[in-house]
């Protein structure tokens, strides 16, 4: 088809419709824009294929300016913007010009003409073109980065001016009808769908000599790097490495420093960390940093190249964190290390003659950062000597002292404070590490003193500003919690020097002191940071007194009185979340550690009731203490007055500690799956202590020197420290038991014959396995220990059943006596029912109230001899006129003392003041008066 006939066809239909080819297949077709038609922003239609093919064709004389001139006219018609249905075609035609640049160099404007079209928007017709066309955009965004090898700087640079279109989205600068912009971030996925950042990676290798050109690619770089599937594929084309080698060239505008390190930093925050490292961990590239950071180190003066030097020795912090980077070797880790302690030690090496820090915010973060580095230096042996020779541990302890008054110093109160706290929270990661030099420079003392500061009461105004400041504003117990954390990291080396030079120093009695003060400064807002220091100094105590008696008589009744202390902590605080989980297990290791085995702690423990506390905790319920509580318990029980203060404790609903640890030892073997029936009787007499685990694991032969599972199955539970504490407090008088705990009781008794038991059949087991065959007075005594061991758990489910059947009678009975006392008190109360019945038909009716007055006197009289006896004196019984039908109370006519004699009941109190006057008129005490004739007063009796 012709321009003029594509030109017809358009006119005779709607604008904005698709062209259809008179052939059977349907050609791709743009517009030519007139003038009239571009005001209107319609296409004009044109044959891309026939650009293509004549671009293809070769031999003919005019055919180089025919091609140009095509190519020209099509850049023309896509000046608004490329459709995504004919970007194929049109990346075709950038491909075919590229190709001919080499021979024919006019190409190279039509391709830059091209390439300038690719930074326009893609313009899509239907809302499903994105995704039907998603191949081919990929594709042909993906051409852009092989386009790379043609030897043109102007077409490279144009190629990464359109790479970075991508991520500056414009509108179309005039609307077209029937097309729409497609999403602004679809150029973005579809270059990392196509690999673009792969191959522009690739092409840093082409362009080591040429400045512009890489500083253009490593711009584009820096903008793909955004992306994590961008960073994937750059990390699969060694980019960290390629980069990183090249920091060193030679660059007077600094870019490319600055957009290297961004592509480092993007690269290891957004792909594999691990094979960055790999990559940047060679002699190449830590050279290359290595110069960069002395360069930047220095001669950088301004704030962006302090604030460059920075990243870079961050980059090197996380290199040097695998062990395989040859940082030693290069000569880079003595140079950080100098650079970390010339301003605390002073130094002749002119590689820091002159250098001084400033109070910057930049050289303060430095200053963190190299004391960072030193932590990771000291975890790689080969950089010992070199920490040693660098006196790391000397200029750290510089910051180890109370601040000195009116002293000039480069930090502020705020940078040195936190740079003071950097600088021990470092040293409890490197003195474990240089112990000799630790105690050259006096580690301990230097500690000692600088705690003893913390816990005075001088003034000092802590600004709590970073992360080790945490909760130590407005005080100094920020400071005493890296310093005992800096303790209890030497303490636990169980280094015999560094313990014997604390204890010296009275470090035992320093700590219990600084223990007791944190107990009255205790407040909420400071919970958490003092919680933590009590569980450092506890298992600072914890470390410096175990298996020494001395030490633990030095711990005295002052150290058991802080445990006790702990231990009466509410117990509805462990649920906080706060520490005191933390602070608890440590109370229970210094009670293992600083009582146990010193008789007058554990004489005074049990005095202040701390069994019953330990007992308190363990009917917690709470499994992550019952294991430490019961091994203490076990071993205080060694101790004779132990079984009294244990039998005594009564827990809630008056519970007795053995049944305490009988229910514990239910709950262990239902958690753990031992078969019991629903009393608590044994199911398998071969087999009593096995658990599910057990029964699942097959037995497989084992070295002798490997534990086999029934001797782990031991140390994995609570069963064997529960049957220790029950034996020494004797099984045959253990108060408070219901039958069930005796049930359960029976199989704790058997427990070692059990184990025994088991692992002798676990003997049995392995030589069958090993097909081995004993001698046959081994065979018989082995199978006779199997034999016995069967018949003990036959015995105890035996006995186990008498309980049960025993139990069950007894119940009937007891039940028996409630129906009898129930039914004694349903009788009574049918007699008191029908007496009241009785009384009231007294009350209501005459003639029964009569008749029961006869009945009552002919009782009486029947009831009296029939004869007097002589000389008997008659006394009535019964009043005259009274009419009642219940017996009448015996009535004794007495002479009373007269009045006048004793002045009445209460003469001598001011009760008597209340007695009112027969005479009448107000209160008044009542006179002694001489009366005569006294009547008589009758009392009954």
């Amino acid at each position: 088809m012709s321009t003029a006939e594509a030109a017809a066809t358009a006119q005779a239909r709607a604008p904005g419709s698709r062209i259809k080819s008179s052939s059977p297949r349907q050609i791709p077709v743009v517009g030519v824009v007139t003038e009239d038609e571009e005001a209107q922003g319609v296409f004009k239609p044109m044959d891309l294929n026939r650009v293509i093919k004549l671009l293809e064709e070769t031999g003919k004389d005019d055919l180089e300016e025919k091609q140009l001139k095509s190519v020209k006219k099509m850049v023309q018609c896509y000046q608004n913007g490329l459709p995504l249905r004919d970007l194929a075609q049109i990346f075709k035609i950038l491909n075919l010009c590229a190709g001919k640049i080499k021979k024919l160099p006019h190409f190279i404007e039509p391709a830059y003409n091209i390439l300038k079209l690719c930074g326009l928007p893609f313009l899509k017709m239907k809302v499903s073109d994105e995704i039907t066309y998603a191949e081919d955009t990929a594709n042909s965004i993906a051409l852009l980065g092989d386009l790379m090898i043609i030897p043109s700087s102007e077409l490279r640079i144009q190629i990464c001016k359109c790479i970075i279109d991508f991520y500056h989205a414009e509108p179309p600068k005039k609307h077209i009808t029937g097309y729409q912009q497609a999403s602004s971030s679809y150029k973005i996925k579809m270059a990392e769908v196509g690999g673009l950042a792969k191959t522009m990676v690739q092409s840093l290798v082409l362009l080591e000599n040429q400045l512009v050109e890489k500083l253009w690619v490593l711009k584009t770089l820096q903008h793909l790097s955004a992306s994590e599937a961008n960073c994937t594929l750059m990390v699969k084309a060694q980019a960290a490495s390629g980069i990183c080698a090249h920091l060193n060239d030679p660059d007077p505008s600094g870019q490319l420093l600055f957009r290297s390190s961004e592509i480092l930093w993007n690269l290891l925050e957004k792909s594999s960390k691990e094979e960055i490292i790999q990559q940047l961990s060679n002699l190449e590239c830590l050279l290359a940093l290595k110069k960069v950071f002395k360069n930047l180190f220095t001669r950088g003066l301004s704030h962006y190249d302090r604030q460059l030097r920075n990243d870079i020795l961050v980059i090197t912090t996380i290199i040097s964190r695998n062990p395989g980077a040859p940082m030693t070797e290069c000569g880079f880790t003595r140079d950080l290390i100098l650079f970390a302690t010339f301003n605390e030690v002073k130094s002749q090496n002119p590689l820091v003659k002159g250098l001084k820090f400033s109070n910057s915010y930049e050289d303060f973060e430095l200053k963190k950062l190299l004391f960072n580095i030193i932590v990771t230096f000291c975890k790689d042996l080969s950089t010992i000597q070199l920490l040693i020779d660098g006196k790391v541990i000397l200029a750290l302890f510089t910051y180890v002292k109370k601040p000195e008054k009116h002293k000039i110093v480069e930090w502020s109160a705020a940078q040195y404070e936190e740079l003071q706290l950097h600088a021990i929270a470092t040293l409890s990661s490197v003195a474990p590490f240089l112990i000799d030099e630790y105690m050259l420079y006096q580690g301990n003392a230097r500690v000692l003193a600088f705690l003893e500061w913390c816990d005075s009461e001088d003034f000092f105004f802590s600004h709590g500003n970073s992360f080790h400041g945490t909760g130590g504003r407005g005080n100094k117990f920020a400071q005493m919690r890296y310093s005992l954390r800096l303790l209890r990291a030497m303490v636990h080396l169980e280094h015999e020097t560094i313990n014997k030079d604390l204890c010296e120093k009275r470090a035992i009695q320093q700590l219990i002191g600084i223990f007791k003060n944190t107990i009255s400064k205790y407040n909420d807002k400071d919970e958490a940071i003092l919680l933590e220091i009590q569980s450092d100094i506890l298992l600072i105590l914890s470390g410096l007194c175990e298996h020494h008696i001395p030490r633990k008589e030095t711990f005295g009744t002052e150290g058991v009185d802080i445990i006790l202390h702990v231990m009466k902590t509410d117990p509805k605080k462990l649920q906080s979340g706060l520490g005191y989980n933390v602070l608890l297990f440590s109370t229970l290791d210094s009670i293992w550690c600083c009582i146990l085995g010193c008789y007058p702690s554990e004489d005074y423990f049990l005095e202040k009731e701390g069994i019953f506390l330990l007992l308190d905790l363990m009917a917690l319920n709470q499994k992550k203490f019952c294991n430490l509580i019961l091994g203490i318990m076990v071993e205080f029980c060694d101790n004779p007055k132990t079984g009294a203060h244990v039998n005594a404790w009564r827990g809630k609903k008056d519970q007795t500690a053995a049944s305490l640890l009988i229910k514990l030892w239910r709950k262990e073997e239902k958690e753990l799956g031992v078969k019991r029936d629903k009393h608590g009787k044994i199911v398998d007499t071969k087999k009593p202590l096995f658990t599910s685990f057990q029964e699942e694991q097959k037995i497989t032969p084992l070295p002798a020197n490997c534990p086999t599972i029934a001797v782990m199955d031991v140390a994995e539970n609570i069963r064997a420290k529960i049957y220790a504490v029950l034996g020494k407090l004797d099984f045959e008088n253990l108060p408070g038991l219901s039958a069930e705990d005796f049930v359960t009781l029976c199989i704790i008794h058997r427990y070692l014959d059990f184990k025994i038991g088991e692992i002798w059949n676990e003997i049995y087991e392995e030589i069958k396995l090993e097909k081995l065959r004993p001698v046959t007075t081994d065979k018989k005594i082995l199978e006779s220990i199997i034999t016995a061991s069967e018949n003990i758990g036959k015995m105890t489910a035996s006995l186990q059943s008498e309980m049960i059947e025993s139990q069950a009678r007894q119940d009937v009975q007891n039940e028996q006596k409630v129906y009898t006392k129930v039914q004694a008190t349903h009788k009574q109360r049918e007699l008191a029912n029908k007496s009241w019945e009785n009384f009231l038909a007294r009350t209501s009716n005459v003639k029964t109230l009569k008749k029961a007055k006869r009945l009552q006197e002919n009782g009486i009289q029947s009831s009296r001899y029939s004869e007097r006896p002589p000389n008997a004196i008659f006394h009535r019984t019964d009043i005259k006129g009274l009419n009642t039908t219940v017996p009448s109370g015996g009535v004794v006519t007495v002479e009373s003392t007269p009045a006048r004699l004793v002045g009445g009941p209460l003469a001598d109190t001011d009760i008597a003041l209340k007695k009112l006057p027969i005479r009448g008129g107000a209160l008044q005490r009542v006179k002694a008066v001489k009366t005569v004739n006294e009547p008589e007063k009758s009392i009954p009796t």
